[in-house]
């Protein structure tokens, strides 16, 4: 009997002291790793339908996408212009010369500008005066017929004088820095055609006028007879760093893809940290508001010293300060496209933000090529688009636009307070359906 009673508890002891041997390998795990795609068993057949079904329902969501949200691009681009731009025509001379020009060119309105008149009596200073209203953005294209235009051409004619200027009598001012796909596409070619043709019909109908007036032409100069008129085109604010399209245009599309890298890097820190689970919700909500809030200050400083690298000149207009503005623009630029996303990303989650990225992106970029005013009606969303207000602010620190500085940084503090507030309230309710699930969980166990 001891002895039974002994071996009985070496056994047991024995049965302690080992550890747990691994199962042996079932059916399904000697199968593992050795099925093909397009085996019949029960077990990859249901597999299969699943992978198939994920497959075709985000290659259908792709393609609502590509005809939804491709569809603001394509429309930006598909009749250019789709508005015609303002263009002012003002005659300093008010004699001959000016009252040719004004009817001839105010009669040329057409689908990339449309001309208005306005008084010489408006500007009281004259030229300068309108200068200084066009950099102002009054319009986008301005000509002028200048002051002494028809007497500075009779008094030639009459003198003979060779020291006439034709290119003195009209003058046309614009800015390419405002939109240099505007300027070079749509502003320049167009009133240099209208200008070339203005001033040849001119010279054409002044040698009319003295071949049937008998006046002699033999004194004046073959320049004045076949050139009596020309222009002068005033570039104000010539776009004349290229490096800055990185920062107008295709650098905004890299500051939104460096937040989403961001907010992904946020999950999988608080994933792989475990973190998420640990802290309150209103705990939550604050490192999910601060600590891309300051990854986008060290981000945006990296971008700022970068575009200084390649010498794009900070300092033009706003002295050494232009540095620090365009830091803390590109910083505010990077929280508002940023936050916009940490908030979508809460209610969309890894599965859909996608589609929402796409539409950030197109929605954004639309609106930035061209100007808005010469896009449909539709895209006037674009004055309160994020990278439109970066853009506008960088032009206006490289090259001496107009100055909305404060505006461009109250519209993108505007995007940032609506995800400042969004993103704590969806957090709050996706925390409490987290919470319910998880007490469900633990009442059913």
């Amino acid at each position: 009997m001891s002895t039974e009673k002994t071996d009985s508890r070496t056994s047991v002891a024995q049965a302690g002291s080992t550890s747990s041997p691994s199962p042996p390998p079932g059916p399904s795990n000697e199968k593992r790793f050795s099925t093909q795609f397009l085996d019949s068993g029960e077990k990859i057949s249901n597999a299969r339908k699943i992978y198939i079904k994920i497959l075709i329902q985000r290659t259908c969501l792709i393609i609502v996408a590509i005809f939804s949200i491709f569809s603001i691009y394509w429309g930006a681009l598909w009749k250019l212009p789709a508005r015609s731009l303002e263009g002012w025509i003002v005659d300093f001379d008010g004699d001959q010369v000016g009252k040719f020009v004004t009817k001839e060119l105010s009669g040329l309105s057409g689908r990339s500008i449309t001309w208005r008149v306005r008084q010489s009596a408006e500007f009281p200073s004259g030229p300068n005066e309108l200068v200084e209203a066009i950099l102002d953005e009054g319009c986008w294209i301005a000509v002028t017929i200048n002051p002494g235009a028809t007497r500075n051409l009779n008094e030639s004619l009459n003198a003979g004088a060779t020291s006439y200027n034709s290119s003195n009598a009209i003058t046309a001012y614009a800015l390419e820095a405002r939109n240099e796909n505007a300027y070079r596409t749509l502003l320049r070619p167009t009133i240099t055609t209208f200008l070339d043709q203005i001033t040849h019909d001119y010279a054409v109908l002044l040698i009319t006028d003295m071949i049937q007036s008998n006046v002699s032409i033999s004194s004046v100069t073959p320049d004045i007879l076949t050139r009596p008129l020309y222009f002068t085109l005033e570039n104000l604010r010539p776009f004349d760093v290229p490096v800055a399209t990185a920062v107008t245009f295709i650098g905004l599309i890299y500051l939104l893809i460096l937040s989403f890298i961001v907010v992904n890097s946020g999950i999988l820190a608080r994933t792989v940290s475990g973190i998420e689970t640990e802290l309150t919700t209103a705990s939550l909500i604050r490192i999910r508001l601060i600590s891309p809030v300051l990854i986008y200050l060290v981000l945006s400083l990296a971008y700022t010293c970068l575009t200084r690298a390649f010498k794009l000149p900070f300092n033009r207009h706003f002295g050494h300060a232009g540095f620090l503005i365009f830091w803390m623009l590109s910083w505010f630029g990077m929280m508002a496209a940023g936050l916009a996303l940490e908030s979508m990303m809460t209610i969309l989650t890894l599965k859909y933000i996608q589609v929402f990225l796409i539409l950030w992106i197109i929605g954004n970029v639309s609106v930035c090529l061209w100007p808005i005013d010469a896009l449909p009606v539709l895209y006037n969303y674009g004055h309160a688009a994020p990278f439109y207000q970066i853009s506008r602010g960088v032009r206006a620190i490289v090259f001496g636009t107009k100055n909305e500085l404060g505006m461009n940084f109250g519209i993108l503090s505007a995007w940032i307070l609506v995800s400042c507030i969004s993103l704590p309230l969806i957090q709050a309710y996706r925390r409490k359906g987290e919470v319910a699930a998880w007490k469900a969980k633990s009442s059913g166990v």
